[in-house]
């Protein structure tokens, strides 16, 4: 046993000692301190990505419980911007898979069937998330790599579940964060194999339809180049057990905000108002429905903000500490928006996009230049687009000519800011949007169920949720 491992006796006796070393020791000797509310939709490049991940997950990540990016791979999200290549690169070889005319042409159909399977008759009446989760990682495995039922392995759903329970549950010294941890460190090797095989099926062309997967698009636009490297295709894959769990969350707080007995009967009304008219008709920047999912976003919030790391200025050694800037605190900070905790899809029909903030608006605001120049990243899909930057350097799309912008404004923070903004923010959007379709079209309505002991189910990071809300046919018309 290490010998640093004092604490041993007051955790569980099943704790392995390279547990306890290299997850429950950096968990316990970690700091995390609260940032800024940007004034600006612009993050600090002092406020790095570089190793930002919590102490205790990179047993989850890597085989020697500490980052191996260079021999095991990388992902975007915790590597900073020194290292992506020039003007972000891979972040926009990231979000060429994620654009959204590649929501309506490949990935559409296969989020649809999910909500069919989901909002099925047979489910009526039952706890949502439960069966949420029961086909959850189908259509994971299907956008990642164009497979799903018996073609993914038991082991393959297993690690993604374990992934889940420790984001969740969140806390090394808990005995169910330590089972799943090991857990995933014990499958690892599997799932790595597993995915860099359907890798090569889709260089192959050995599934039915390749261009309707991520990994097509990562292999295509990245070239095989150093900013895209196979190794980080496969770390991307499973690492977005992490981004995409903010699925869940935002599912299960937008049934939250519907509830007919103990919802928000003003985001009933808004819903109702908004699918009534012409949701999907753009009337300015963005459509009815886009604005209504933007202030659920800012106002249930996906995640709690984004962590960096900070090189210490003083401290008895070197080293970086962590700094998370706050996205629900931003969302609704008066500073940024009139009247912030009413819930006002109609705000955005003025909010400035990643289109409108240039070098002009650079000035505007008193910065001598623009912080991050546009630079059209060309993709080499066959299709006619670019990924490019406001001069905060948020990244967005450019499909056939047409800009598919993101709201590029201090106060908006669900999804981060400028050159941080989170990579999956429109096909989450998409998703809602796809999820509030569906529940209008079919007549549903969410209920809070008479359960006397609701299954607790782990959803998020540090999210556990008391699965007790179910779906009916509307009882009544839709009045809001």
């Amino acid at each position: 046993m290490h010998k640093q491992d004092v604490s041993v006796g007051m955790l569980p006796p099943t704790f392995e000692p390279d547990y306890i070393h290299n997850a429950v020791r950096p968990f316990l000797l970690s700091s995390q301190g609260d940032g800024e509310r940007p004034m600006l939709p612009l993050v600090d490049l002092a406020l790095s990505k570089e190793n930002a991940a919590p102490p205790h997950f990179w047993g989850m990540l890597y085989e020697g419980w500490a980052p191996n990016p260079e021999e095991e791979g990388v992902s975007v999200f915790i590597q900073g911007y020194q290292d992506r290549g020039p003007d972000n690169e891979r972040k926009k070889i990231y979000m060429s898979a994620t654009t959204p005319d590649l929501y309506a042409a490949k990935y559409g159909d296969k989020v649809r069937g999910f909500l069919d399977r989901l909002f099925d008759e047979a489910n009526a009446g039952k706890p949502l998330m439960q069966q949420y989760y029961a086909n959850y990682f189908d259509l994971y495995w299907d956008l990642h790599l164009g497979v799903r039922g018996e073609a993914v392995p038991a082991e393959v759903r297993q690690i993604g579940t374990s992934f889940t329970a420790v984001l969740g549950h969140w806390y090394p010294t808990e005995e169910v964060v330590h089972e799943n941890i090991m857990r995933v460190r014990e499958l690892r090797p599997i799932l790595r194999e597993w995915i860099d095989k359907r890798v090569q099926a889709v260089i192959d062309g050995d599934i039915a339809d390749p261009e309707g997967t991520f990994v097509h698009y990562w292999l295509k636009n990245g070239g095989g180049g150093e900013h895209f490297r196979r190794k980080d295709i496969v770390f991307e894959c499973f690492h977005n057990f992490l981004a995409f769990s903010q699925w869940g969350n935002i599912l299960y707080r937008t049934t939250e905000q519907l509830e007919v007995n103990h919802g928000d009967s003003n985001v009933r009304s808004w819903f109702a108002r908004t699918m009534q008219g012409s949701p999907d008709e753009a009337d300015g920047a963005f459509t009815p429905l886009e604005r209504f999912v933007m202030e659920l976003f800012r106002t249930i919030s996906p995640n709690p903000g984004s962590s960096s790391t900070v090189q210490t200025a003083r401290s008895l050694a070197p080293g970086l500490v962590s700094v998370v800037t706050s996205h629900p605190d931003t969302s609704r900070d008066p500073v940024h928006w009139q009247n912030p905790d009413d819930f006002d899809p109609d705000r955005y029909r003025t909010a400035r996009t990643s289109v409108d903030n240039d070098e002009k608006q650079s000035r505007q605001v008193g910065l001598a230049r623009c912080p991050f120049p546009p630079a059209p990243f060309a993709v080499s899909d066959g299709r006619r687009a670019e990924l490019t930057n406001s001069a905060f350097g948020a990244v967005y799309g450019v499909v056939d000519g047409t800009p598919y912008p993101v709201c590029d404004s201090a106060g908006y923070a669900p999804f981060g800011f400028g050159y941080r903004r989170c990579a999956g923010e429109l096909l989450t959007t998409a998703f809602l949007k796809e999820v509030l379709r569906t529940v209008w079209r079919g007549g549903f309505e969410f209920v809070r169920l008479d359960v006397e002991q609701p299954t607790r189910i782990p959803v998020s990071p540090r999210t556990v949720i008391d699965d007790n809300i179910g779906f009916q046919r509307a009882q009544s018309g839709r009045t809001g």
